[in-house]
């Protein structure tokens, strides 16, 4: 005699899909946090090799890496200057007019650059949790800037700060900056050198560390500020404050400022100048984070970890 084969009842098929459910709601946020774990650790092993790339130049240069050349923006940056430093000498190479001007040759805007440089992404300036970029024509944003200081670009006074002078900074006027570990009085310890920038969304400039000015962060605003960054121009300014990217155009009380950004939880990471990498919560006192960035401040620190 052969039995008729019994299927699921309705309630234990409802029971089925339930227990499913639970252990997906389970198991999601436990993988996101493994994500999130992973992409962090990254970012800090990026983090990591640019620092020693840094001291590798300052140990053959007895100096640090400049941001930019003589003559500022857009004639090259501390990127192309370390890259023979990250297995990167031949595209370090074919980089033209480094430090240059219009009179000496092309930008990094302009061929042959655009073609064999700056359309380039680099995996050691790339952090996983960010969206890649690209603003125009290909040319690549990027997720780290160098530390130039508690005010702005500019490195000028304003907002009621004094520039206390800072590790890295962008040349001008014929003059490059060129700072040595021995002129950081305030301690290599108790100094910043290199941040998590966003990259920008769109023509968003922020990250496009090709570009003199978006090739430091500043301490003027906390990490991951609601307060706007500031870039020059409203084209490149793509303002979008629930991505952690609000914007706004510099003027003459609030010039070209951009702050330390980042998509992990709760704070950004960062490199000292003694090579250490820290992570850095979003609710660092203002002055204690303005004073981390400061090289000749003389300033006493709090504890920042």
């Amino acid at each position: 005699m052969v039995s008729a084969r019994r299927g699921f009842t309705l309630i234990e098929l409802l029971v089925v899909i339930a227990i499913i459910a639970i252990l997906i709601g389970l198991l999601l946020p436990a993988v996101q946090k493994v994500r999130e774990a992973a992409a962090r650790s990254q970012c800090q092993n990026n983090l990591k090799q640019i620092s020693i790339a840094a001291h590798s130049y300052h140990d053959a240069n007895t100096y640090l890496v400049p941001g930019t050349g003589n003559f500022g923006c857009c004639w090259g940056t501390w990127v192309v200057k370390l890259m023979p430093y990250f297995e990167q000498d031949n595209l370090s190479r074919l980089y033209v007019n480094w430090g240059g001007n219009d009179s000496t040759g092309p930008r990094y805007s302009a061929a042959p650059n655009t073609q064999r440089v700056t359309n380039q992404r680099l995996k050691v300036l790339t952090c996983p949790a960010d969206t890649p970029n690209a603003p125009f024509s290909g040319l690549t944003n990027h997720n780290y800037a160098l530390n130039y200081g508690n005010t702005g670009y500019a490195q000028s006074n304003f907002g009621g700060l004094t520039f206390n002078n800072a590790p890295f900074g962008p040349g001008g006027g014929g003059n490059v900056k060129q700072v040595a570990l021995t002129h950081i009085t305030d301690g290599t310890s108790n100094t910043l050198m290199v941040g998590e920038v966003l990259q920008g969304i769109g023509r968003d400039l922020r990250g496009f560390v090709w570009w003199g000015d978006a090739s430091g962060f500043s301490a003027f605003l906390g990490p991951n500020s609601s307060v706007p960054d500031r870039i020059y121009d409203a084209y490149y300014c793509n303002n979008q404050p629930a991505q952690g990217l609000p914007c706004a155009v510099s003027n003459t009380t609030s010039p070209t400022t951009f702050a330390a950004r980042s998509n992990h939880t709760n704070g950004v990471n960062v490199s000292l100048c003694d090579g250490s990498v820290r992570f850095i919560d979003n609710s660092i006192n203002i002055n204690t984070w303005r004073f981390l960035s400061t090289s000749r401040g003389r300033e006493v620190l709090s504890n920042f970890n």
